[in-house]
């Protein structure tokens, strides 16, 4: 009976390794330069990177085919608007705009309070700013209705002067005039009422907004930044003033990479030095110092030509790619860990060829397995519906392999020139020829410093590291001991509830201000809007697609049926809609619109009376209606995703064709792919890795227990990350998509390295192989720990979330592959037949 190969892929790529380290080692200086000319030529891309630049937030943010964008589309084609008769309410975007918000913590309805905002308001209005040598104010670019600026309700209810307050009956949410009304919610913040009335005791906040015209970007954009700067430097003694503009918010992200340009310098500094210390041996000749140092630099390689290759293809670079190299960092220098250690356990009698031979022949079949891993889950993120997701998943996913091209060809050939001075007992440092052993007569300080060389006369390979040693004699057995195992079996369960849990508590969806930077001016506006403004919510946009008989009376009970189904839902708080206030119109009136005739001829005088109407309804060229709209003002009792799904749900059921929309729901749909996108990629790459294991690693059962590795570490980063106050949104998803790979990296390692050892038990095998690769995958983590500690010092939310999840899928993926992982293969040892 034939007996099957399991080995039939990895068997030809080892020997296949061994040739290529048998031959880089023979000519290390090819490799060593090639790859230096190489990167020099790819880093070139680099002088293409401000053009390349590509951070606009609706664009990298949302998801590119969300239905708002449709929405939007058709809103902006079916409703033009009309430069003259500005309307907030009726913008198909957030608009181009400066707001500010003044707040005083007892009550900003005084004369003195509103005094100073009133002289606020004045000198926003009479503000200078130069363009094109010539100056311009407030009025030559505000956005207008009817010949004038807009203005704002509460400064024109009291008539631009402080004092009448004392003599207007303020009420809330609504303030009547004779002439109008006015929507008092959107400018007084944290009211109180008097005696449980609509009348206005008192209230904390005033908000007053600057709308701007939309034809000259260049001109209002100086208008915003000198608003910006007029405002910061505005002190009052009766009020607090907070502000943004439509600008502020992509301004503010675009200063994020800035933040951490800084730490670059100190993660490179900490890892060389971490690596040097790590790589460190009192031996003058065989200390690995150089490989450490050269370890650190392939991986500035690798970044170098990944993302200069990426440049010169056109490719766009989103500021989230700026984390790529505090990752790649810390897989090139696993990596090197693993090439070093095996490096170490080839006899020192052997020529370098056959040294690096047996290095590559041991550590490539590992390292590739990981790199593939890596790799792969970071191209299935490509397929993400945000563009930041696919940018950094593609600059990374390049990176990676370029990161592991020069492993096995720079750092390579590096490790040859350092085994041939080793060959030739040279001193590290110096270069010179030192002896073996110490010379007679010597101090122990010339023994410190000139004397190295030497080696296990009986295994005739390097003396084992003292953590190796202790991986070996103790913490090997340690763990295969029978409490222990138990121990870990608990320990596992403890670590699979809590994480469990933590993905029942998983929120969803970017908030805004978390593209800011902490100190940045916006945190106290969105602070402040939150806390004065948060009772009301958008007020949204409900467009009936169908020509539809207004007139006719069976036809209107349909309509009002949907209205009546949209104000039923809890957080609903009321309707604004032209038809029926033409119907109350000609009530009063005591017109008759029964007929499509009737209805049409007394529209227009109706429409005249109430200019804002006429931006609500779409006539054909003979001045039948095609479509028109009406707006549901929402409340802030429930969450952005239960309201926009609410309401979509609703436009749904209802009989007539409808579509719900806000400026809003641009950012909002990211709650409707998020989680399925990323469960979705997180499916995909998990069954990639479970091939690529099947493939490579020669053991079906150590294949699946990768594969249930990779779930479990992932499920214990997205729970304990939901603990951690990480929401799930378009800058965890990308790093969740790189914790698949990372997941993978130190189980592999320890499985790959089990199903290796020519040990016959199953608790040897894991000893063996804890002996082998413990040290290095422990010196790997820390590496990779160390390389992103200081971005947990960074005042951008992007790159703190980076730190916690790399440091969660470090700490988990450690756990499995040196603790959970090496215990539940050799359960399996009734299964030996498996291995």
């Amino acid at each position: 009976m034939a007996v099957l190969r399991k080995d039939c892929v990895e068997r030809p790529l080892r020997i296949c390794f061994e040739m290529m380290g048998l031959f880089i080692g023979s000519h290390p200086w090819w490799f060593l330069i090639a790859p230096l000319i190489f990167s020099t030529c790819l880093g070139s891309g680099f002088y293409l990177l401000q053009d390349r630049m590509s951070n606009d937030i609706e664009e990298q943010f949302t998801p590119f085919d969300g239905q708002a964008k449709l929405e939007r589309k058709y809103i902006q084609e079916t409703f033009t608007g009309n430069d003259s008769t500005f309307s907030r309410l009726r913008l198909s975007t957030d608009g181009n705009y400066a707001i500010l918000i003044a707040t005083n913590d007892r009550n900003i309805l005084t004369v003195e309070s509103l005094q100073d905002v009133l002289d606020l308001d004045f000198q926003v209005r009479s503000m200078v700013v130069q363009f094109d040598n010539q100056s311009f104010e407030y009025v030559d670019v505000c956005a207008e209705v009817m010949g004038s600026c807009t203005s704002n309700d509460i400064l024109d209810i009291i008539k631009t002067n402080a004092s009448n307050i004392d003599t207007v009956n303020l009420t809330f949410p609504w303030y009547n005039s004779n002439s109008r009304s006015f929507p008092l919610y959107l400018s007084l913040g944290n009211v109180k009422l008097l005696n449980e009335s609509t009348v206005v005791e008192s209230a904390k906040a005033i908000q007053l907004y600057y709308y701007l015209r939309e034809d000259n970007k260049t001109k209002t954009d100086l208008w915003l930044e000198g608003f910006i700067k007029l405002v910061s430097n505005i002190s009052s003694a009766d009020i607090q003033v907070s502000y943004s503009t439509s600008m502020s918010m992509q301004w503010e992200f675009e200063k994020s990479p800035g933040s951490v340009i800084h730490l670059f310098s100190i993660t490179y500094a900490i890892a060389i030095t971490f690596s040097i210390i790590s790589c460190w041996r009192l031996d003058n000749v065989r200390t690995k110092v150089w490989v450490a140092a050269c370890g650190v630099f392939s991986t500035g390689l690798a970044v170098l030509s990944g993302f200069g290759l990426l440049l010169l293809l056109d490719q766009p670079f989103v500021m989230t790619v700026a984390s790529c190299p505090f990752m790649i960092l810390g897989i090139g220098l696993d990596d090197m860990f693993i090439m070093i250690s095996c490096w170490q356990r080839t006899s020192v009698l052997d020529s370098v060829p056959e040294r690096l031979a047996y290095t590559y022949k041991d550590a490539t079949v590992s390292i590739t397995i990981t790199t593939l891993t890596d790799a792969l889950a970071l191209f299935l993120g490509c397929s993400s519906p945000f563009g930041s997701v696919r940018s950094f998943c593609l600059y990374a996913g390049i990176s990676i392999c370029f990161c592991y091209l020069y492993s096995i060809t720079f750092l390579g050939a590096c490790m040859a020139l350092n085994g041939q001075r080793e060959a030739e007992n040279k001193h590290w440092f110096t270069c010179a020829n030192i002896p073996e052993d110490l010379p007679s007569r010597s101090s122990k300080a010339f023994g410190m410093c000139c004397v190295g060389g030497s080696y296990d006369r009986i295994t005739e390979k390097e003396e084992t590291e003292v953590v190796s040693h202790m991986f070996e004699q103790f913490y090997g057995p340690f763990l295969t001991h029978k409490s222990t195992k138990v121990g870990v079996f608990f320990l596992y369960a403890g670590y699979l509830s809590v994480s469990i849990y933590g993905c029942f508590n998983l929120n969803e969806g970017l908030d805004i201000r978390n593209l800011a930077l902490d100190d940045s001016y916006l945190i106290k506006y969105y602070n402040d809007q939150g806390q004065h403004f948060a009772e009301y919510s958008c007020n949204v946009m409900v467009a009936v697609k169908q020509p539809f008989a207004y007139w006719d009376a069976d036809e209107q009970k349909h309509l009002c049926s949907c209205i009546s189904h949209f104000e039923s839902l809890n957080f609903v708080n009321g309707t604004l809609a032209w038809f029926l206030s033409f119907v109350q119109y000609a009530n009063a009136s005591n017109l008759n619109i029964s007929s499509q005739e009737s209805f049409l001829t007394h529209l227009p005088d109706f429409l005249e009376l109430n200019a804002m109407f006429k931006h609500d309804i779409n006539f054909t060229v003979d001045t039948k209606i095609r479509a028109s709209r009406f707006f549901v003002q929402t409340l802030n009792n429930a969450s952005m995703k239960d309201m926009m799904i609410g309401l979509r749900k609703t436009a749904e059921e209802c009989q007539v064709d409808l579509l719900v929309y806000h400026p809003a729901f641009i950012y909002f749909d990211q709650y409707t792919v998020i989680m399925d996108n990323t469960i979705q990629t997180i499916m995909e790459a998990v069954m990639v890795m479970l091939v690529v294991s099947l493939i490579l690693i020669p053991s079906p059962l150590c294949s699946l227990w990768v594969a249930f590795a990779i779930c479990s570490v992932i499920v214990g980063v997205t729970g304990f990350m939901a603990l951690w106050g990480v929401n799930l949104d378009s800058i965890s998803m990308i790093n969740l998509v790189m914790c698949i790979g990372f997941s993978v990296d130190f189980s592999a390692h320890i499985s790959y390295s089990f199903i290796s050892s020519p040990k016959s038990d199953v608790n040897e095998k894991a000893i063996d192989a804890m002996a082998c690769l413990g040290y290095p995958i422990l010196q790997g983590a820390l590496s990779t720990i160390l390389g992103v500690l200081v971005l947990s010092m960074s005042g951008s939310y992007i790159f703190r979330t980076f730190f916690k999840i790399v440091f969660l899928v470090i700490t988990f993926g450690l756990l499995h592959g040196l603790v959970f992982i090496p215990v539940f293969l050799t359960l399996l040892g009734a299964f030996g037949k498996w291995f």
